[in-house]
């Protein structure tokens, strides 16, 4: 039982998937923010571009 303790104490495994689980997080909210901050622009450009091509005809 002691040397399965020993073993437990030393084993890194959880500490990198929490890691990746942090990393993963971070990445996702900051895709988030970045579209939350595009999206007016995107859909203002979208429109006018339409209007253009519409009176164009």
């Amino acid at each position: 039982m002691l040397n399965f303790i020993k073993t437990f104490h030393k084993d890194e495994d959880g500490a990198v998937t929490v890691d990746f689980v942090v990393l993963t997080a971070a990445i996702v909210l900051l895709g988030i923010a970045v579209g939350t901050a595009i999206s007016g622009g995107a859909g203002q450009l979208s429109n006018r571009i339409t209007n253009d091509l519409v009176n164009q005809v």
